[in-house]
C-alpha cells in the first residue's frame, strides 16, 4: 500500500468534516500524483503543504471584496518590486485575507508633515484604527507586524487650538492600544536611539531652575506585534502526516496546538504521547536549513532592545533634500523585519511606503517587496530613481530589475 493511502484511510473522517464533497474531490485529485512517490517523508511533507494550502484558500474565499486586478498584480511573478499608488485603506480592503507574510512601516505622524494633516488627534487615531483593522485581516496568520513610531510635540486640537495646547503626544502608547483592540498581541518594544538631538526646544539655558528643564525626544519605538487568529482547523501531524490529532492547548493566546493521536505514528514519547505541534511550528520547523539562517552578527545587533543607529541623512551640504522625503525610513528597520520574520520568496508589505525603502530592502534580501503610497506626484520620480540606483550599484541579486506599478482607483 502506498503511504498516501494509509494517510487517507486514517484521515478520512476528518477530511469529510473539513471539506465539502466537491472540495474534497478536488483535494484528492490534486494529491493523486503522490502515489508515484517512494519517499515516505516527501509524501508527508507534500500532503501537509497541499492540505494547508486548501484550508487557506477556503478561508480566503470567505472575504468577498477582493479586487481581482489588484490580486493578479500582487500574485504575478516579476522582479519582486511592486508599487501600488493609492489610499492604503482602500488598497488593503481590496487585498486577499492572510496573503502577506510580514508588514513593516512607519505611519504618517499626526500633523507632523504638510502631507499628513488631520482636524484633531481623534480623527487621526480613528483613521489609523481602520487601517490596522484591515492590516490584521491581510496579514497571514501567526505572522508579524513591525511598526516604527515616535512621540511628537503638537496640539491634539481637542480642547484648544492655541499654542498653549501643545504637548508631547505619546503616539506609541496610542498605537499599542489600537493594535491590541484589533486582535494583535504586543510582543516587543525596541528603542531606537537616534543620537544627539538637534532641536533647541526646552533648552532654556538662561533658566537653570526647577520646572524649566525637560528632555528632548531623541528616540523612536520599533514595536513588534504578533497576529494569532484562533484557528481550530485540524492540521496534519508533521511526523506521520495523518489528521488524527486532538486539540492540546493554546501555547500563546490564539495559537492552537495539537497532539497526534495516531498510535502508529513514528514518534511517541515514553509515556506514549504523540507529537505536539501547531500551524506555526509546521511553518517554522520546516525552514530549519542553511539557506534560512540569519547572520550571527545581525542577531547580535538585535539582541538588545535599545539600539543606536543614525537617521537617514537627507540634506546635503547645500541644504538640498536629496531624497525628496521629509521623513525617510532607515533600512535597519525593514531589514530587521524581513530577516527575522520571513523566508526567501515571501511577501513584504509597507502600507505607508513613502520612498519605498522597505520594498528596496525586501528586494535585496530576495523577498517580494510591495509598497502602497498615496502621494504619487510627490514620491514617484524620486522613488523610482532610488530603486534603480540600488540596482545599478549591484545591491540586488543578478535577476533583471522589473518595477511593477499599479494604480488603485
Amino acid at each position: 500500500m502506498c503511504y498516501l493511502d494509509k494517510i487517507l484511510k486514517i484521515s478520512e473522517p476528518y477530511l469529510l468534516k473539513t471539506f465539502s464533497k466537491s472540495r474534497l474531490d478536488e483535494f484528492l485529485k490534486e494529491i493523486a500524483y503522490l502515489r508515484r512517490l517512494k519517499n515516505r517523508d516527501e509524501i508527508i511533507k507534500l500532503f501537509s503543504e497541499t492540505h494547508i494550502r486548501f484550508i487557506k484558500e477556503d478561508f480566503q474565499r470567505q472575504y468577498q471584496y477582493v479586487n481581482n486586478k489588484l490580486s493578479k498584480f500582487i500574485e504575478k511573478p516579476d522582479g519582486g518590486v511592486k508599487i501600488i499608488w493609492g489610499d492604503c485603506l482602500k488598497v488593503l480592503k481590496g487585498m486577499k485575507s492572510e496573503s502577506i507574510h510580514v508588514m513593516v512601516t512607519s505611519p504618517p505622524y499626526y500633523n507632523a508633515r504638510k502631507y499628513s494633516q488631520w482636524k484633531n488627534l481623534n480623527e487621526y487615531l480613528e483613521d489609523m484604527h481602520k487601517i490596522i483593522h484591515e492590516s490584521y485581516r491581510v496579514l497571514d496568520n501567526h505572522r508579524v507586524f513591525v511598526f516604527n513610531v515616535g512621540d511628537i510635540f503638537d496640539n491634539d486640537n481637542l480642547t484648544t487650538k492655541s499654542v498653549w495646547g501643545k504637548r508631547r503626544l505619546p503616539l506609541s502608547a496610542y498605537f499599542i492600544k489600537i493594535f491590541e483592540e484589533e486582535g494583535f498581541t504586543f510582543v516587543d518594544d525596541f528603542i531606537w536611539d537616534k543620537g544627539e538631538v538637534q532641536s533647541e526646544r526646552y533648552k532654556n539655558g538662561n533658566r537653570p531652575y526647577p520646572f524649566y528643564q525637560y528632555p528632548i525626544n531623541c528616540y523612536e519605538h520599533i514595536l513588534v506585534f504578533h497576529k494569532h487568529r484562533l484557528d481550530n482547523t485540524r492540521y496534519p501531524c508533521p511526523i506521520c502526516g495523518t489528521l488524527k490529532v486532538n486539540s492540546n492547548t493554546q501555547s500563546e493566546i490564539g495559537l492552537m496546538s495539537w497532539e497526534c493521536k495516531n498510535l502508529e505514528c513514528f514518534q511517541r514519547s515514553k509515556s506514549n504521547r504523540g507529537k505536539r505541534f501547531s500551524l506555526k511550528t509546521l511553518m517554522t520547523q520546516s525552514h530549519h536549513s542553511k539557506e534560512h539562517e540569519i547572520p550571527k552578527d545581525f542577531i547580535k545587533k538585535w539582541r538588545r532592545d535599545v539600539l543606536k543607529f543614525p537617521p537617514v541623512i537627507k540634506i546635503n551640504s547645500k541644504g538640498k533634500n536629496v531624497l525628496g522625503h521629509t521623513a525617510p525610513f532607515p533600512e535597519d528597520i525593514p531589514e530587521f523585519a524581513v530577516r527575522m520574520f520571513t523566508y526567501k520568496g515571501e511577501k513584504v508589505l509597507d502600507p505607508f511606503a513613502g520612498s519605498f525603502t522597505s520594498v528596496i530592502v525586501a528586494k535585496k534580501l530576495n523577498r517580494i517587496g510591495i509598497g502602497i503610497e498615496i502621494n504619487k506626484e510627490m514620491f514617484r520620480e524620486i522613488s523610482l530613481k532610488n530603486i534603480k540606483r540600488h540596482f545599478e550599484l549591484g545591491l540586488f541579486d543578478k535577476t533583471p530589475l522589473n518595477i511593477s506599478e499599479f494604480e488603485y482607483e
